[in-house]
């Protein structure tokens, strides 16, 4: 312990890194517990679909969505969601669960999705490859 002083003054731009990402791992953590936005396992999400008539949405490019996809979800790239996202007006009843390859994108739309008011967004926990990892269905049909 009494080592550590001595450590940071011989690595100082290793400790600085170090600082860095800790801080990093913390405002997020902060601002994933405060969004009001809960990540869903597929299985709690399959049930909100089953359930409440949760509606997917896609937010990765169009050669991801091509690759697979939820059945029925509906697709719209982060790219052009602001644009776009009055398509969901219709549905803003209704539970979302918004997904990308791995979450960092389904966090940003979650978050444009709250700001507008709908009262139920969700992430999917590890995004289509969380989904794909349990065995659930993924289609190639538009």
């Amino acid at each position: 312990m009494n080592r550590i002083p001595e450590f940071i003054s011989n690595h100082p731009i290793l400790f600085l890194a170090l600082a860095v990402v800790i801080g990093m791992i913390a405002f997020f953590e902060y601002q994933r517990l405060f969004s009001g936005i809960k990540q869903l396992s597929p299985i709690e999400a399959t049930r909100l679909q089953n359930d409440e008539d949760a509606v997917f949405v896609d937010v990765r490019d169009d050669a991801e969505f091509k690759r697979g996809h939820i059945l029925g979800a509906k697709h719209i790239p982060l790219a052009v969601f602001d644009k776009r996202m009055t398509e969901l007006e219709k549905l803003k009843s209704k539970p979302m669960v918004v997904y990308c390859a791995n979450g960092a994108r389904a966090s940003k739309a979650a978050g444009k999705l709250r700001k507008a008011e709908y009262p139920v967004v969700h992430t999917l926990m590890g995004g289509i490859g969380g989904w794909e990892k349990t065995n659930m269905p993924v289609t190639t049909k538009s």
